[in-house]
């Protein structure tokens, strides 16, 4: 039996994928897939995203193109992340189109390259922040120049107005190039800005989390119209009585202040819950809300099943960590992070699943 699964539904995906071309207003739809898909599995994702619709395919940094492309994915392929010589070999090995923002980069490319001159609107990491560049890396680029770019700080916070800033900025500088290079992509749109505001749809949007049924608000995936395709299952490994005054794990952080029983689940950091998660979590046991106690270890956590817990819970019965009635958001609340974190956290050690509900991809 497996330590810990994650369990991904690739109808999910599917229909998340339909559900944000839908409300991109006719642009193209680009997938986010970088850091194995935030946790779900980026070569399974990718083919679920492409045959759902997705026109093009986004990573952070050239090894995870070329892993694409080792596993036979197609289809065109962002690489968005900066490069260093090798990686820039490993971009261009993979045909992916890559971001420039710097004169001496670009001069250096090949001809063949493909290449998206990326304006820093505000979010202050990649790109240039000085237009007047900007354009002029446009005008070097000739031939090369497929598509121009930014993106967004405060997307996800429907009540801060930067985001605003940031679109007037890109969209005066974007503009007249659009109306001279028709042909090329022009994309900004990250998943909260996808459901915020139409006008940063422009050619083509860049959904990543909204993908896998996470909300970019952070609240309910449901009210987007998304369906949360991951859920994170252990199981009870051991069982036993704790009497008052007795403890749990590392540093006795859980005593007990009456008899009751605990469970020992194999899932811990190792695996990738996060040890932030102590003293904050419930997991399902048998459908019913268990909270976790003691301190998170690298391979266990446990969890107190009350004083009936020998009657209610067997070695083997199934814990739910992520899925229906425990959402990634409600996780990442708890432990004070974003929903994001709660699924890219999950390392190697946890198995992926990749199957199909059977529900229709809307």
């Amino acid at each position: 039996m497996a330590r810990a699964v994650a369990r991904v539904d690739l109808d999910a995906v599917a229909h998340n994928v339909r559900t944000l071309a839908a409300a991109a207003s006719g642009a193209r739809l680009c997938a986010v897939v970088k850091a194995n898909a935030y946790g779900h599995g980026a070569e399974a994702c990718a083919r679920a995203a492409q045959a759902a619709g997705a026109d093009w395919l986004a990573v952070a940094g050239a090894a995870e193109a070329a892993s694409l492309r080792e596993a036979g994915v197609g289809g065109r392929l962002l690489v968005m992340g900066s490069l260093d010589d090798e990686d820039l070999g490993l971009a261009l090995a993979a045909d992916a189109d890559i971001v420039v923002w710097d004169e001496a980069f670009l001069a250096a490319l090949p001809s063949t390259a493909r290449v998206h001159v990326k304006l820093d609107s505000g979010m202050g990491r990649l790109g240039t922040r000085d237009p007047v560049l900007a354009t002029r890396l446009v005008e070097q680029a000739g031939a090369r120049l497929a598509g121009a770019m930014t993106h967004f700080a405060t997307a996800d916070d429907r009540a801060d107005p930067f985001m605003d800033e940031q679109l007037q900025r890109f969209t005066a500088w974007v503009g007249p190039l659009r109306a001279a290079r028709p042909e090329l992509v022009v994309h900004a749109a990250n998943s909260a800005a996808i459901l915020r505001e139409p006008a940063a749809h422009f050619d083509m949007v860049r959904p990543g989390v909204a993908l896998y049924g996470l909300d970019p608000f952070g609240e309910d995936a449901a009210a987007a119209g998304l369906r949360p395709a991951l859920a994170l299952v252990s199981h009870v490994a051991a069982v036993k009585r704790c009497r008052a005054g007795e403890s749990t794990g590392y540093g006795r952080r859980f005593v007990a202040d009456r008899d009751t029983v605990l469970a020992t689940v194999p899932v811990g950091y190792g695996d990738g819950w996060r040890r932030a998660t102590t003293g904050r979590a419930d997991v399902l046991v048998g459908g019913t809300f268990r909270p976790q106690v003691g301190t998170v270890s690298m391979d266990n956590i446990t969890v107190d099943l009350g004083p009936a817990g020998l009657d209610e819970v067997a070695v083997g019965d199934e814990v739910v960590l992520v899925g229906p009635g425990l959402s990634a958001e409600e996780v990442a609340a708890r432990s004070e992070t974003i929903n994001y974190e709660v699924t890219t956290a999950l390392l190697p050690r946890t198995a992926r699943a990749h199957h199909r509900s059977g529900i229709p991809a809307g």
